[in-house]
Order: C-alpha cells, then structure tokens, then sequence
C-alpha cells in the first residue's frame, strides 16, 4: 500500500460577509468526491489554538515534534537551496525587499522580485569579521543565508520587522554570550552591506526605469543552528520522496530524509505547474512508499488578500487530484488531503483555525460529509484532531504499525 499526503498551503480561512470562504465557493467536484468515499475531519497541525509556521505544521504532520526538532525557519531554507550546512553553522531565512534611503521598509516582498540570480552573487562569499557569508535565493524574493564562523549563536533577534512602514530594526543578542554578540554585529554590518551592494545593481536599476520597487536590501531572520532529526525511513520503514516549489518544504522535506522529486515549473506560486506536479506524483508513485505534495499557491494568495485569486488556485488543485485519482489505484493508494495551516484572506497571514482533512482509499469509514470545506468536514468521523495524528493512522490502514501490548 502506498500513501500520498497532499497538502495545500493556507487551505483554510474564514467566512466573508456573505458566509463564504475561498474554498466553500471553490467549484471543487474532486475534492468533493473525496470527502464523500473518504473519512473527514478537521486538522490542528500542531495544537488546538496554536498558530503555526508551515515549517512547524510539516513537521508536525510528518511525526516530528517540532517543539523538540525545529531550532528556527533559517536551517531548512538553507537545506532547501541545497546550501550543505554544518556543526556550528547558523542559517536564516531572508526577503529582498525595498527600503528608502533611511532604511523605512517599503515593501518587505519588493514587488514579490523576481530576478534576484544575479543579486545573489554580490553577498555570496562575503566575508566579515572572520565570518564566511554562504548566501543563495531560493525563488523570487526568497534567500537563505548561512554564517559559517568561529564562536557563533542563533541567540539573536531578526533583521526583519515583519510589516512595512518602520525601519529595518537593530538585530540584537538574545543572552548575553559572546556568541550572540558577535552574531549580532556581523548581521548588522551584513544588512547594511547589502543595501550598498543593491541598491545600485543594475538589476534594481531597471526595474526602477519599470517602475517597480527594487530589491535593494535583506532581511534575515528565523535564525537557528542544524537539528539532528531521526530520518523518515528509520522512523517508518517507508521509502518517501517530497514534490514542492518552495525551498523551505524542500529544506523540510531533505532534512527528515526524503528524496526530491524537481518538476519544471513548480514555483510555490498561483502559476506552478499544477499539472506537473500531479503527473510527477502518478509517475514517481510506484517507486516509493509515501510522496508528501506541497501546493503553495492559496497561501499566497491570502498573504496578498486576493480572494479570487485564492478560488483559483482551488480549483486548479481540485483538477490536480482529478487526475491523480483517474490514475491510480484506489486498491493500492491512500492519499491525506489537508492544510498546515489556515490563511485568512482578511488576515493575510496565518491562523489557527483548523483545516479541512479528509482521508481517501480503500477499507476508510465513510462518514456523512459530502463537501470538503471548513463548514462540512467538521462533522466527520475524524472529528478534531492534531497533525502528529495523522502518520499512526496511515501506518495503521496500510498495515505497518506495531502492536501496543499481548
């Protein structure tokens, strides 16, 4: 028996004025076939309440305590572009984004840049105070930044302020080791080197002649040092592969031991390769156990607050698992449809809110539910429940799990 957890980035989010949410309105037969032969529920990937990270709500569905195994969102961004981090390495996550010359953040997204290859290449290498500077963009305005160095911490505060509108704070020691002190001053200096390496590429330059904002300075945080975590197959003796666009998922998905299943076009926006990543799943099906799908595109509609754009993207994933399951065999596969987290439109970033969960295949306890939204799934047979509980039920509907006592 094979299992493919699917999961759509932002899935869930609240009703409108009119009682809607993106995916009540989403034209979804698909997935409302699915919640109908499939067992439903609703899903808090980490705890009831708890709003999380999508790097801790994966961990979370993959089995991983992400309060004992995620140091911060920086690692697996780096493990993601396929920087090879190292003991004592500290890695961050980081944004291009647009500030004036007083260093007020315009835009911590610059327009959601795209052609940041080029601006890549004058931090990378960059050495200051003894500290070796590793730093690649992993798609759009995304990059992971690495300090490799003697006498480092991941004790330190952000260089990003997480809204627009003030100005890029002072990164700061969290305790008072050397470390943290030393850590702290080198990202400073980093984060005003970048603005003069920037803000004047010609890149910038000509996106300025567009009139769109440049990318003229970085933004790092979510620092944290590399955990060791448990690989996927020696926890579940299961042969597992990860399909996303994204590099933090990527960077989750190589940290835990799966394999990376690269499909042209999958760019962790509202124009990935939809179709792509769906036939990469039939394809690659027969070779592994368990495939984990990250769809990104509905979060980031709701981070931009683009309701229609999030419908969309809905109703392109719905044709996705159309064809997944017009191509496998149900006698064979389980395939999980859920969210790590819900996205609010009017929010424009995440909540805790439960996500829908349905559970399809062969042997599953139907339930009543008949449409696979955030109003009709919660009267399913799963009821609510936490994301760590999701691989003890497949391991136990594939047979694989172990019995608990005589």
């Amino acid at each position: 028996m094979k299992i493919i957890l699917f999961i759509i980035d932002g899935l869930g989010d609240r009703p409108n004025s009119k009682g809607n949410t993106p995916l009540k309105e989403a034209n979804t037969p698909t997935l409302d076939r699915m919640a109908k032969e499939g067992i439903c529920g609703i899903m808090s990937a980490i705890d009831i309440g708890v709003r999380p990270g999508s790097d801790t709500a994966h961990l979370a569905i993959l089995g991983y305590d992400p309060y004992k195994y995620y140091t911060g969102r920086g690692p697996f961004e780096a493990a993601g572009v396929g920087i090879e981090v190292k003991p004592g390495d500290v890695a961050f996550r980081c944004n291009f984004a647009t500030v004036d010359e007083n260093f007020k953040v315009l835009d911590r997204r610059a327009g959601r840049i795209r052609e940041t290859k080029e601006l890549e290449k004058v931090i990378d290498g960059l050495e200051i105070d003894g500290v070796k500077v590793i730093f690649k963009e992993s798609g759009g305005y995304r990059a992971a930044l690495v300090l490799r160095g003697e006498g480092l911490s991941d004790k330190v505060s952000d260089g990003d302020p997480h809204k627009e509108g003030v100005k890029v704070p002072e990164v700061k020691p969290l305790d008072s080791s050397q470390e943290a002190r030393r850590t702290a001053d080198v990202l400073n200096k980093l984060i005003k080197i970048s603005y003069e390496r920037l803000n004047n590429h010609p890149v910038n330059e000509e996106r300025r002649r567009k009139g769109l904002p440049p990318g003229n300075i970085i933004l790092p945080r979510g620092g944290g040092v590399v955990p060791y975590i448990e690989p996927f197959y020696e926890r579940y003796k299961l042969r597992g592969a990860c399909i996303a666009g994204t590099g933090l998922i990527k960077g989750i998905g190589k940290m835990v031991g799966l394999d990376f299943i690269p499909v042209e076009g999958a760019t962790g926006t509202p124009s990935t390769n939809y179709m792509g990543k769906a036939k990469a799943v039939v394809e690659n099906i027969k070779n592994y156990d368990f495939i984990m799908v990250n769809v990104k595109g509905a979060d980031e509609a709701s981070h931009d607050g683009d309701y229609e754009t999030k419908v969309k993207v809905l109703e392109n994933i719905d044709r996705m698992l159309e064809y997944i399951l017009d191509n496998v065999d149900r006698e064979e596969v389980y395939i999980v449809v859920t969210g790590d987290h819900s996205s609010p439109i009017e929010v424009r970033d995440h909540s805790a809110d439960p996500v829908p969960i349905v559970i399809w295949g062969k042997g599953v306890r139907t339930d009543d539910v008949d449409r696979f939204d955030e109003f009709s799934t919660y009267k399913g047979g799963l009821s609510w429940i936490r994301g760590k509980y999701i691989m003890p039920i497949l391991l136990d509907l594939i047979n694989r799990s172990e019995k608990y006592g005589a």
